[in-house]
């Protein structure tokens, strides 16, 4: 199994040189051109960039100017092969929160066959960065450590991962909370300190205007876009739709918060980061990399069925098989609906399944601190309460 998981990984490493190698990536592009306009005025945000807005945060601009500097193929490779690191580093770390022995070789080249990880290196998308900063931060959280930075990046270069800022203050890691706080402040004054137009003109009128992007395309695999599309257009979509983020925000926030008192931080922050695409009005098919930590959750606890049927739907991503591209048929309520909006249905399955559990399952004490390489255990339910609710025993 580990020779053809070996010879797998190596086909799609070979694959990912290539491919960077020889195709432009779009969404690459458009970061690379953003290094090269971050300090031109407000025209970041204020004129197309390869025909298409930019719509990240300053700070993510900023990020690529020294990119910008490189030839774009050069560049392309580099961030390519780097976001493959990030995201090795990612399925390491959730390897170390499952507790349980796996093949880092086995996990990654699985990985890296669901469609939002490859779409992210065939957009040069940087969900994989974000995944791993989060992971990395929610791993030292789950052993007691002092964390916030990695979130605080995260959240400084796209928005969405600011949730877990908040999954930290109701879980009472204030400082944690703080730290992250304050590393977003830091990296946005410097966005500031170095493009002031750009970052004036972002915040006070572009971070929350989603006619720059399609929201009906079927890619949007979040609720507003979801609805959007029943609806036959935004327009539809009145003002009352803003108590559903909030909802779906406080409710898998707290399911996220109960598992974290039972010490399970890697359910916590898979809820978390599924609770994320929800809020968000965009979410895109490749932001969906949540789905390896949720896979992790599922493979963890046995429940190998629902795991597999999760691992087939984000594998095959059969919404890409349905009317697309403004057919008509992309719009209103029919047969293809559910299928068409089959990760939205699967991530309201894993919180509904996470909320389930909690029924099931008794208070276990916090995770033990692993010694050397070797990962923690998962804890069994137990009776006696834990010294330190949500915190690891050092």
């Amino acid at each position: 199994m580990k020779r053809w998981a070996l010879f797998l990984l190596a086909l799609e490493i070979s694959m990912i040189v290539a491919f960077s190698a020889l195709y432009d990536s779009l969404d690459f592009r458009i970061y690379w051109l953003g290094g090269h306009v971050v300090m031109d005025g407000s025209h970041l945000y204020q004129e197309r960039i390869a025909g298409l807005w930019f719509t990240n945060t300053p700070f993510m601009a900023t990020l690529f100017k020294p990119l910008a500097m490189l030839p774009l193929t050069y560049a392309r490779v580099l961030w390519q092969l780097t976001s493959l690191a990030a995201f090795i580093w990612a399925c390491s770390v959730t390897t170390k929160m499952t507790g349980r022995a796996a093949s880092l070789v086995t996990v990654v080249a699985a990985g890296l066959l669901l469609e939002p990880v490859w779409h992210s290196f065939f957009l040069g998308q940087v969900n994989l960065f974000l995944l791993a900063l989060v992971l990395a931060d929610m791993h030292r959280v789950a052993l007691g450590r002092p964390a916030g930075i990695g979130i605080g990046i995260a959240a400084a270069i796209k928005l969405t991962p600011a949730i877990f800022i908040v999954l930290l203050l109701v879980t009472r890691r204030t400082k944690d909370a703080v730290t992250a706080c304050v590393t977003f402040a830091v990296c946005s004054l410097l966005a500031y300190a170095i493009a002031p137009d750009a970052s004036r003109t972002y915040w006070l009128h572009t971070f929350f205007d989603t006619s720059r992007v399609g929201v009906t395309y079927i890619s949007n695999q979040s609720p507003y876009g979801t609805l959007a599309r029943i609806l036959h257009g935004t327009a539809e979509v009145g003002s009352w739709y803003m108590a559903v983020p909030v909802t779906i925000s406080i409710l898998g926030l707290t399911i996220a918060a109960l598992w974290a008192r039972r010490g399970d931080w890697l359910i916590a922050t898979a809820v978390t980061g599924v609770t994320g695409l929800f809020v968000s009005p965009i979410s895109w098919a490749h932001h969906w990399v949540w789905i390896v930590p949720a896979l992790a959750v599922l493979l963890r606890d046995n429940h190998r069925k629902t795991a597999l049927a999760g691992y087939i739907v984000f594998a095959l991503s059969p919404l890409w098989w349905t009317p697309h591209n403004g057919d008509p048929r992309e719009y209103g309520v029919h047969l293809l609906t559910p299928v068409a909006n089959c990760y939205l249905i699967a991530g309201l399955y894993f919180l509904v399944h996470m909320t389930v559990r909690l029924r099931h399952q008794g208070r276990p004490t916090p995770w033990p601190s692993p010694q050397g390489d070797r990962t923690h255990t998962r804890p069994r339910a137990t009776s006696t309460p834990s010294r330190r609710p949500g915190r690891v025993v050092l």
